[in-house]
């Protein structure tokens, strides 16, 4: 009888902290946090504003520095100690942040967007005319259309199809991680669907482990295989998405499902 195979996370810490400050100033934003996230899988952390949550991200990212613990990818302790290494991690990392104004440089038209994506990818020396069609691909994926795209710059843009265009990037990247730091919170609701649903599709297409932060319990148990309920830098429970919403154990996740509107119950005045 063969031994069932043993699955190993792409990404996964152990005791990440991080300290800002020292002395009566020292500010511990991320605390002795453990986590394992396997490939395919939606994950949510989900807490309030403070709870250390865009901090973890910050640091799975690599834009910010770990104070202490470990943090590994596709099984390997992370080496991101060179510009040219932490390039290479970002091939298989990237992500999508809340405010798309402030993901792109404004004097960059689209095309130098994209292009760079394809370049990352190696593609430099492919031809114009693929680099054309791989664009168009990506544009076509996120439902815009290239042609009508060349050529502007991103203030020219509407807020969802910046968020699109950061998704096409994603599509011409295809890392294995992609990071979604509340990616719908400031567009309205039918663009908000349609985001959701082209980052559903790109988990189904391409395998892709996408981890939501997000302070919505409700976007979290719709989209998620697994929770996680961070407060005050640490996380205080987790579990598949079930586990933690229709049967929370820690204090502070029944109070965050309190705090959740139910339109069948009359709300307090």
């Amino acid at each position: 009888m063969s031994e069932a195979v043993e699955r190993k996370p792409c990404l996964s810490g152990t005791g990440v902290t991080k300290v800002f400050g020292a002395g009566k100033k020292t500010n511990i934003a991320v605390n002795e946090v453990d986590f394992a996230f396997y490939e395919g899988e939606v994950i949510s952390i989900v807490g309030e504003s403070g709870s250390g949550k865009t901090t973890l991200v910050k640091m799975l990212l690599g834009l910010t520095s770990v104070t202490r613990g470990e943090i590994e990818f596709m099984g390997q302790r992370r080496d991101i100690g060179t510009h040219q290494k932490k390039k290479e991690y970002w091939k298989g990392i990237q992500a999508i942040f809340q405010d798309p104004f402030s993901a792109y440089n404004m004097f960059n038209k689209v095309d130098t967007v994209l292009l760079d994506c394809i370049h990352m990818r190696g593609g430099r020396r492919l031809p114009k005319e693929e680099k054309t069609r791989m664009m168009d691909e990506a544009c076509a994926f996120v439902n815009l259309k290239y042609a009508e795209m060349t050529n502007k710059y991103p203030f020219e843009l509407s807020g969802g199809q910046m968020q699109r265009l950061m998704i096409a990037r994603v599509f011409l990247l295809r890392p294995k991680i992609l990071l979604a730091d509340e990616p719908t919170s400031m567009i309205d609701a039918c663009s908000r669907a349609t985001i959701l649903d082209m980052l559903m599709k790109l988990r189904r297409e391409e395998g892709m482990t996408i981890v939501f932060i997000t302070h919505d319990l409700g976007l979290a148990y719709y989209v998620s295989d697994k929770l996680l309920i961070m407060e005050k830098g640490r996380i205080v429970e987790q579990g598949t998405a079930d586990e933690v919403i229709l049967a929370p154990k820690h204090p502070y996740t029944r109070q965050l499902l309190k705090d959740v509107p139910k339109l069948h119950e009359a709300w307090a005045l």
